[in-house]
């Protein structure tokens, strides 16, 4: 279990200087103050309607960075430091979940992907690191450990699956957001490098977390395949 240790440290790492950087990106361009004065609601509002989606709702909620779109809802949830501010860092955030209403409504595949895959991950999620250690325990003593770990790796492997889907979902997303912000003129050339830098390091997030899963599933398919 060293290995998975090491690989577990290496991801924890990893995930804690992205972490740092996006919040240190997002203090700094809080204090960018928008030149047209709009709020991140505002900001999503018009994005909404410049792409003809009228049934979604813009709501604050609260917490930092739980910004998020609710495609059961049709709600764009900003968290209440975004919905009211009318910085750099806000319009980012609200353009951004606003990309994801956008891929709704468009029927984006990748999102359409994504969505078929979430309550299968939901299973998998809760089921699988208890599947894989009572397999590990097992593996030494019955050829039934095999089997058992065997079903916990394949239950892993749709969370790292459904962690490498929300990449194009979340880029995507920010690129949409992006050409929006620039084509209809919302935020200055600095404000735009700003937003785009913002996001950049959001997006680093999940690709670290895909990383992270990948790295942690190859680990476990090397057990198996050396104690077979």
């Amino acid at each position: 279990m060293i290995g998975y240790y090491i690989i577990a440290g290496v991801i924890f790492l990893a995930s804690m200087y992205v972490s740092n950087k996006l919040k240190s990106k997002f203090k700094k361009y809080s204090k960018m103050q928008l030149q047209n004065g709009m709020s991140g609601k505002e900001i999503a509002e018009k994005m909404l309607a410049d792409n003809g989606i009228t049934d979604v709702e813009v709501i604050s909620v609260k917490g930092q960075l739980t910004d998020h779109y609710n495609p059961a809802t049709k709600t764009v949830n900003l968290s209440e430091g975004v919905y009211s501010q009318r910085n750099a860092a806000a319009a980012a955030v609200a353009a951004h979940e606003c990309g994801h209403a956008v891929q709704h409504a468009t029927a984006y595949s990748w999102l359409k992907m994504r969505s078929t895959l979430v309550p299968m991950v939901n299973v998998a999620s809760r089921m699988s690191q208890f599947v894989i250690m009572g397999g590990l325990v097992l593996l030494a003593t019955t050829k039934l450990g095999a089997t058992i770990f065997l079903i916990g790796i394949a239950l892993f492997a749709v969370g790292t699956l459904f962690s490498f889907i929300t990449l194009p979902v979340e880029y995507d997303a920010s690129n949409r957001a992006l050409v929006w912000l620039e084509t209809k003129n919302m935020v200055t050339p600095q404000e735009h490098d700003a937003a785009k830098d913002a996001l950049k390091w959001a997006a680093r997030t999940y690709v670290v977390a895909a990383l992270g899963s990948l790295a942690t599933l190859l680990y476990f398919i090397s057990i198996f395949l050396g104690r077979r």
